[in-house]
């Protein structure tokens, strides 16, 4: 069976009581609506491979990311690190998600969304300084090949194809007090850039997108993205001040003081942010701690403390806290109760910042909340082949995370 997918602006149940910490409420079951994100680093290092991976049922990393989408089984679903490829979206459907794992019950999400990602998109500019021209460090977002590290929304609901928006051309220079960043060995600011390279570089690392869910009727904006991780960079911190500003874009968008997002522009040219009557679900790879990680300070805490946003039922697990004790090392040092982590890094002290909350489901204050939760299970817990623990990565170094809302 195929069903739509919606390509570009024209195109594109219960888990197990351990693995769900925060308590569910007691609700009619077609009165719940399940938003979740997964980086299910779905990426691959060579174009063409992803969809050659997932042409046959057997890859078995799909089958493990597929899996844990029918354990987790939400209604709206982001996938980061899934490389821009329209064709990829069906065979992951029919091959993977359509398909029984380990005895799990498939699941079938009639309406996809993709788009084009900046990563790996040649900028034509030396963006690294290093003295020459290409590669993924000049490239609008890292990525050896355009698309990799793309995204994609599947939902059991429709989606408002006329409605979408993407802002995968916005200019990091257009928003209003950028921090943009500034190259340590000379006197003047915010000067790691030239005036013609601003004229050009993207805020998106990968893009931006406001894609519309009518659920029952009603409306419920996904707002989706996924920041570029705050390292791999120098002292200018060109990627740290980056997150920053790619976190900022959707607190400024869903501000309630339109004044706010006045500056925004999407790709087909429509200006302004959603206005202050709409719904929202803010989701994502935000590469972003609260506390702990290279974040620039507050990075997170744009949206966690946004008077819009509703974090008062974080999503939390059992298996965080249980990894971050049996790791030790970087985790140690940590201020973010580890219930909250997301992702599963390198601990090593040499070499990584240890376990993070880098991924965010978060909904507008006129959503209620049901529940939440992180599908991260401990050692001794059935599913737990499916995440395993650093550095044995069976599906992603990333867990998935959802929220259950009322519409």
């Amino acid at each position: 069976m195929h069903r739509p997918t919606l390509i570009a602006a024209a195109l594109l149940a219960a888990l197990p009581l351990a693995l769900a910490p925060v308590a569910q409420a007691e609700e009619a079951p077609d009165r719940k609506v399940r938003f979740s994100t997964f980086n299910a680093s779905l990426n691959r290092n060579v174009a063409g491979q992803l969809v050659a991976d997932l042409s046959t049922p057997d890859n078995v990393q799909a089958q493990n990311v597929a899996e844990t989408v029918q354990r987790v089984r939400p209604d709206v679903l982001l996938v980061n690190e899934f490389d821009y490829a329209p064709e990829a979206v069906d065979l992951f459907r029919d091959n993977y998600l359509e398909v029984s794992h380990h005895g799990s019950e498939p699941i079938d999400y009639p309406y996809a969304y993709i788009a084009p990602s900046n990563t790996g998109v040649p900028s034509g500019h030396d963006l690294d300084n290093n003295g020459s021209v290409g590669g993924g460090n000049d490239a609008f977002g890292f990525g050896l090949f355009e698309g990799q590290y793309g995204m994609v929304v599947y939902s059991k609901h429709p989606i408002d194809t006329d409605a979408v928006r993407t802002f995968q051309t916005f200019r990091w220079a257009d928003m209003p007090g950028a921090m943009l960043p500034d190259d340590p060995a000379t006197p003047e600011p915010a000067d790691w850039y030239s005036a013609a390279e601003l004229g050009d570089v993207r805020l998106s690392s990968k893009s931006h997108w406001d894609v519309p869910i009518d659920v029952d009727g009603s409306t419920i904006h996904f707002l989706v993205s996924h920041p570029t991780p705050p390292v791999f960079d120098g002292a200018e911190d060109r990627n740290g001040t980056r997150n920053h500003d790619e976190i900022r874009f959707w607190a400024d968008y869903v501000s309630s003081d339109a004044a706010d997002s006045a500056y925004i522009y999407d790709d087909a040219g429509v200006y302004g942010g959603l206005p202050a009557s709409e719904r929202f679900v803010i989701a994502g790879d935000q590469n972003s701690d609260p506390l702990d990680g290279d974040s620039v300070p507050g990075s997170a805490q744009q949206l966690l403390d946004h008077p819009r946003v509703n974090d008062a039922k974080a999503p939390a697990s059992v298996g965080g806290t249980w990894a971050a004790e049996l790791q030790g090392a970087a985790n140690l040092g940590h201020e973010s109760h580890p219930r909250f982590d997301t992702a599963d890094f390198d601990d090593r002290l040499c070499c990584g910042p240890g376990n993070l909350r880098a991924d965010y489901v978060l909904p507008s204050t006129g959503l209620r909340v049901l529940g939440s939760g992180i599908f991260w299970p401990t050692e001794d817990q059935k599913f737990y082949y499916l995440t395993g623990s650093f550095p044995f990565v069976p599906t992603s170094d990333h867990r998935q995370v959802w929220v259950d809302l009322r519409p």
